[in-house]
């Protein structure tokens, strides 16, 4: 079986994107469906035709801008069938551009203490959360604002209230795969966080037309 070509991007402000850049493409790599391309902190290779070679784009970044090109280069090329897999606060990047938020499914609103917390599956069938239930991750929690035709596949409660943990979503004829966990080098090391980005990845790239 072809492996799946993804381009790995990591970038932006706060987090130490290398570090989580790092692990994201460690379990990747080892994972062994995925023929990785890393950029670190250059926008400029969302910028169409930039993207034509991969199927399937891992984004972890913070704040910052996007411009035009970047914006449709990327947004296009997922709605024309491709995958996108957001990890943590590619929900908090480029907070003035609603067409890229409306993309991902939601955005960044707080966060509480970095702690251990309990998170619990909302749909057990689906093959990303398949065989999972409950399970606790030592991580920063993101508070969102989201649009409530996203499918939460597992969520955390926060004042009460249940907030998304992962959530999958359709962009056009391309698959939008979020994941929540992820603040830093060590919540990314995490078994769990592991297998949620593989699983997700490999559902939000399952029907992809294999690039040339």
């Amino acid at each position: 079986m072809d492996k799946i070509k993804t381009l790995l991007y990591a970038g932006g402000i706060i987090h130490d994107f290398k570090a989580c850049g790092d692990e994201a493409e460690k379990i990747l790599i080892d994972a062994g469906a995925f023929d990785i391309t890393r950029v670190d902190d250059d926008l400029s290779c969302l910028e169409a035709p930039n993207l034509d070679p991969y199927d399937l784009v891992v984004f972890y970044h913070t704040m910052g801008e996007i411009t035009d090109a970047q914006k449709n280069g990327l947004l296009n090329w997922v709605a024309g069938g491709k995958a996108y897999a957001g990890i943590h606060s590619a929900a908090d990047s480029f907070r003035e551009c609603p067409e890229y938020r409306a993309m991902v499914g939601g955005h960044f609103v707080t966060h509480p203490a970095y702690r251990e917390y309990q998170v619990s599956v909302v749909d057990g069938e689906h093959p990303i959360t398949e065989g999972l239930s409950e399970f606790n991750v030592t991580d920063e929690q993101y508070i969102t604002d989201y649009d409530p035709r996203v499918n939460v596949l597992a969520s955390a409660l926060w004042q009460g209230d249940k907030m998304p943990v992962v959530w999958t979503k359709e962009w056009g004829k391309g698959k939008v795969f979020y994941l929540a966990l992820g603040h830093d080098g060590n919540a990314c090391k995490q078994e769990v966080f592991g297998t949620l980005l593989v699983r997700g990845c490999q559902w939000a790239a399952a029907n992809v037309e294999a690039s040339e």
